[in-house]
């Protein structure tokens, strides 16, 4: 038969087919040294019908035309094997696996049995094969090569011989096999963390070993160190560190004062949330004599008391962010350090390193200085305390948190005018009683004294950024860490216009930055209150880039910032650390420091902090679950707040709870996923669910070893 003919199909045989051609490429995939005529394929295939074999005679030339196959000699073909070997990152997107390459190349298709059991985010080696035309790169993993992850937590099912890890990780699909000598304790049922030893190709089940008891499933303890585990954090101090802590001495000697400014007689106080224990900031105010008004910014002067090399520092700088779960803090330092020594509570000496600024009564900047300092702080307020002083004028140091409050607003509205943007969201909290149960939500909104306190803190670290950043006419920049955010994706903002437009909201895509900003700025204010203003201001998010730590400078786009960095939380971010060194080499006459190694640093800062905030995340899905788990066949007003090919997420308008509507629940038609419209589409009857529509749902399941919430429509 020539291979230019074409048989005659219907539908029934173009899927026979497809079924057909995926089955002779993965025959020659499989054996890419071997050469096939069209009898032998059939054979291998089991197909004894001479039509059939004629057709896959025919399937073969046309594997030939897209260059997948060569034809060896007359009818003999072999697959054309041009790719070789590629290494790369294992990436999942729904249900299909694919291969990132390391030299940034297009992603490699991976069929689900050739995964040789690699995980997402594994380092792996992949043999590329023959690629058809028009089609995507497909391969096969031949190595792992490293692990992204060998841990994992979940619960032990403990049987008469052996016992299996039930995972709670979506990554780690299959239970893990361990033998009851290594269950080092663990006990029926209880949450564990596993080591992986080993994963043979030709078993289902890796083998592990137990190496941490966490305790019992459902106790809250056991199920915050287990969120914290399953993203690879720390959730107990090792005893050495702590030891070491201990050892130390706030060391306020009149040889150390007398090397600082003494800045103990000035009114000083921190305004902090009501559950804080770490003090880092501290704020001054005092009229001059030149009718200025100096105002300190003051932070606890860490890198004083842990020095570079330290157990303690490489402790730190390991974690490189403390973690804030729902109803606890993992300290980056440990507790006689970040609680005491170099916490400013009230009535106590503290070392602090300060931007000390004279502003005149428009909060103009007339001077600054960055210097080591000594203070005192002579009250600790809350935000709660602090607001109620600026709404009423009435209470402890009233005229000083008026002024400023006056001094912070005009700051703000001139940080506004040039581009900055107003990601002020609300956060859900939880009301939690002695055991870890939630009893009600709420929702933690920005108020003045909230502001008051981000603004001198964001001149601060600008000011920092700055000093170092701009050195003058002339002079190059030193290394030195910056905060840094990019410019939002265009591809992105316009998608999100087009999005928003449904609501009936405009947003400029184009043009100034200011304008842009001032378009966001408008949009989110028109969105607060509105049923739609979550999942909006969500979105927006997503939109931008996110910030993160570097020793190149670009500028901070949401702050309208030329440069910025991190100086003001020290006790809880390692970045800040970094900075306060680097001032303090550089305003001593220090060289330059090495600007990869800093960069390092940074990535690993940015990478521990975008761990911290997904396991923040998690244990408010958790505790939204746990609440949930209450209110079982109630009936709640919701928007969606995501389509997938798998169902819908929805949000309840009065707790912000997210639960999902399983696609199979739905099933009045069959519907399709259109990921571009963000919906999902009944091709019988056209019945649409799209991002933002209003749901009224019933709650169905409560599912705590997921974190996961099951809707029904009421």
């Amino acid at each position: 038969m020539s291979k230019k003919q074409k048989p005659k199909t219907n539908g029934s045989t173009r899927v026979r087919k497809t079924e057909l051609v995926r089955n002779i490429i993965n025959i020659f995939n499989e054996n890419p040294e071997k050469t096939y005529n069209y009898k032998q394929v059939a054979t291998l295939l089991n197909i004894a019908s001479e039509s059939q074999r004629i057709f896959i005679n025919q399937l073969l030339y046309e594997l030939l035309d897209e260059d997948f196959l060569v034809e060896i000699s007359r009818g003999k073909f072999k697959v054309n094997s041009r790719g070789g070997y590629i290494t790369g990152v294992i990436d999942r997107q729904g249900v299909k696996t694919y291969l990132l390459p390391d030299d940034g190349g297009e992603p490699v298709f991976i069929p689900e049995r050739k995964t040789n059991h690699a995980l997402l985010n594994d380092k792996v080696k992949v043999f590329l094969y023959a690629r058809r035309k028009g089609q995507l790169a497909e391969g096969e993993v031949v190595e792992v090569i490293k692990r992204a992850k060998d841990t994992f937590v979940g619960i032990l099912e403990v049987s008469d011989n052996f016992a299996f890890l039930i995972s709670d990780n979506r990554v780690m699909t299959t239970d893990v096999f361990i033998p009851k000598s290594k269950l080092n304790g663990g006990k029926n049922g209880q949450k564990v963390v596993v080591k992986l030893l080993d994963w043979e190709p030709n078993l289902k089940n890796p083998v592990g070993e137990v190496i941490d008891v966490l305790g019992d499933k459902g106790d809250n303890t056991a199920e915050m160190h287990a969120i914290l585990a399953e993203f690879g954090l720390p959730y107990k101090y090792p005893a050495e560190v702590e030891a070491a802590a201990e050892k130390i001495d706030a060391g306020i000697t009149p040889e150390e004062v007398a090397k600082r400014i003494d800045m103990r007689e000035v009114t000083t106080f921190t305004i902090d949330p009501r559950d804080a224990k770490d003090f880092d900031d501290a704020l001054s105010l005092r009229k001059l004599p030149n009718g200025l008004w100096e105002v300190g910014v003051h932070i606890a002067d860490v890198t004083h008391y842990v020095r570079p090399g330290s157990i303690i520092e490489r402790e730190a700088q390991e974690r490189a962010t403390s973690v804030y779960l729902v109803d606890r803090t993992i300290p980056m330092l440990p507790e006689h350090l970040s609680n005491g020594i170099c916490s400013l509570r009230p009535n106590e000496d503290k070392l602090t390193y300060s931007v000390i600024f004279q502003l005149t009564n428009e909060a103009e900047i007339k001077h600054y200085e960055i210097a080591k300092t000594v203070t005192r702080s002579d009250r600790r307020f809350t935000y709660e305390e602090a607001q109620s002083i600026i709404e009423t004028g009435k209470g402890d140091f009233k005229d000083e948190i008026l002024t400023l409050d006056r001094l912070a607003k005009i700051l703000r509205e001139e940080r506004f005018a040039n581009g900055a943007i107003a990601f002020d969201r609300a956060e859900v909290r939880f009301e939690i009683d002695e055991k870890g149960k939630p009893t009600s939500v709420f929702f933690k909104e920005q108020k003045e004294a909230n502001k008051l306190i981000e603004e001198f803190m964001l001149l601060a670290n600008k000011t920092a950024a700055t000093h170092i950043g701009k050195p003058g006419k002339g002079l190059k920049a030193k290394t030195f860490v910056y905060r840094i955010h990019d410019v939002p994706n265009p591809d992105k903002l316009q998608t999100f216009s087009v999005f928003i437009k449904r609501f009936g909201y405009n947003l400029k895509t184009s043009g100034k930055q200011t304008a842009i900003s001032s378009s966001i700025n408008h949009l989110l204010d028109e969105v607060q209150g509105k049923k739609e203003q979550n999942l909006i201001e969500t979105l927006a998010i997503r939109s931008m880039a996110k910030a993160i730590y570097s020793t190149e400078n670009i500028g901070h786009y949401g702050l309208a910032f030329d440069f910025y960095t991190h100086f003001t939380s020290p006790i809880r971010r390692y970045p800040d650390m970094m900075v306060h060194r680097l001032l303090e080499k550089y305003m001593s006459g220090g060289k330059g420091a090495n600007q990869q190694e800093y960069e390092e640093l940074c990535q690993h800062s940015s990478d521990m902090e975008q761990l911290a905030a997904n396991a923040e995340r998690a244990s408010i899905k958790y505790k939204q679950v746990e609440f949930m788990s209450e209110h079982i066949g109630q009936v709640f007003d919701g928007v969606i707040s995501g389509v997938t090919e798998w169902g819908i997420y929805v949000e309840l308008v009065e707790n912000k709870c997210e639960g999902m509507i399983p696609i199979r629940d739905l099933d009045d038609d069959y519907y399709t996923f259109d990921d571009k419209n963000y919906c999902l589409d009944g091709r019988r009857y056209h019945k649409r669910y799209q991002l933002g529509d209003e749901l009224t749902v019933r709650v169905t399941r409560a599912n705590l070893d997921k974190k996961q919430l099951d809707f029904v429509l009421a």
